[in-house]
């Protein structure tokens, strides 16, 4: 299969995305090729390491790149001051250098968390995402947004770092159970909804041979890719259009905070599909969209089997008030001031500021569960 290439264009920083069967045994050239001489710290979880790391380790090593493995354990709660202090030691114990690089063998968490180390060790050390679950090969490992949660919420402390490189080995998907696959979808469907109609009515009518694999899987991650890679080279630092980025992210990170980050009730994707279809909502309510707009997209997210209401996660949740608390503490407010990404309908997303936090608790009370 075809190794698909997006660059990621930010002058002397330009990166490649590389998209395609085969990439964790062609890592060690493909990275030797662009960091000549590098040594490199492989961070990953123990999930991850079962099936893959083996042939990482081996492909560097026929490359002539030395490494040292960071294990930590898989789950969102990795995303601490302890992990990320436990990776920082990882790296100074090796006594990798500044031109040195730490490769992200993982989902998100651990993209983000290794990232995070990268960006802060010696000042900002080399950089190499392996994303091994689909939401990370489509949205965290592009861009460079790295960092940890605190209990204040969801990634409220981290850094601008870019990669010098993506490799999103496709291959790996197989080995994704199905939840966190179809979570990982909730972010792909999400560049449709933002600006790419087209795109959205495409996956609406072949969904099913993304979950099946093959080409339509390629086409659908590098689509994501290439959606990703225009925004951040247009907003680097999130000052403006990035934040579109964000859609259905300001409820889904609350839902995350108010569930205690608890994978079991609900993890990062599944609270984005249910973000999404509340902004879809929250619009429609607003009269800036039609509900059949709404409707529409509640339609997919079900039909591929996410959750799309608040209703549909696991045990209880906190009232309104504390909801809106968290929506509050979103990186997205400025000075007070809630920021939301809503629609004028499928593909035409945009950035409202100063939303009446009334406005919000009303729709709040209103949506959550009885």
């Amino acid at each position: 299969m075809s190794i698909q290439t997006v660059p990621v264009r930010l002058g002397d920083r330009t990166y490649d995305i590389l998209i395609g069967s085969g990439l964790i045994a062609r890592a060690g050239e493909e990275i030797a090729s662009r960091l000549p001489r590098v040594r490199v710290a492989i961070v990953t979880d123990d999930n991850v390491a079962r099936p893959h790391l083996a042939p990482l380790v081996e492909s560097l090593e026929k490359a002539g790149v030395a490494s040292t493995v960071i294990t930590l354990p898989p789950g969102e709660k990795t995303k601490s001051f302890d992990a990320l202090q436990k990776v920082v030691d990882g790296i100074l114990a090796a006594r990798l250098e500044r031109g040195d690089a730490v490769i992200a063998l993982g989902g998100g968490v651990i993209g983000d968390l290794a990232g995070f180390a990268a960006g802060i060790v010696r000042r900002g050390m080399r950089f190499v995402q392996m994303p091994t679950s689909l939401l990370a090969q489509v949205d965290s490992s592009v861009g460079g947004k790295t960092g940890i949660n605190s209990a204040h919420g969801k990634n409220l402390v981290g850094v601008f770092h870019q990669p010098q490189l993506v490799l999103a080995d496709i291959d790996v998907l197989d080995t994704l159970p199905e939840r966190e696959f179809r979570a990982g979808y909730a972010e792909v469907a999400k560049y449709g909804l933002i600006d790419r109609p087209d795109f959205f009515a495409w996956l609406e009518a072949n969904w099913r041979e993304v979950f099946a694999g093959g080409p339509a899987r390629t086409q659908a991650i590098a689509e994501s890719c290439r959606a990703k890679a225009d925004v951040v080279a247009r907003d680097e630092f999130e000052t403006g259009d990035r934040a579109l980025l964000n859609l259905g992210h300001t409820f889904g990170h609350a839902l995350e905070a108010a569930t205690g980050y608890d994978s079991q009730r609900l993890v990062h994707g599944e609270g984005v599909a249910i973000g999404m279809a509340l902004a879809h909502r929250f619009s429609s309510r607003l009269n800036l969209c039609s509900m059949d707009d709404a409707l529409r997209v509640e339609a997919h997210l079900k039909a591929v089997g996410l959750p799309m209401k608040m209703s549909d996660i696991p045990g209880s949740l906190p009232d309104a008030e504390r909801l809106l608390g968290y929506i509050a503490q979103d990186k997205k407010v400025s000075r007070g001031e809630l920021t939301f990404i809503l629609t004028r309908g499928i593909g035409q997303s945009f950035i409202a500021k100063n939303v009446p936090s009334s406005e919000v608790l009303s729709f709040l009370r209103e949506n959550l569960p009885a």
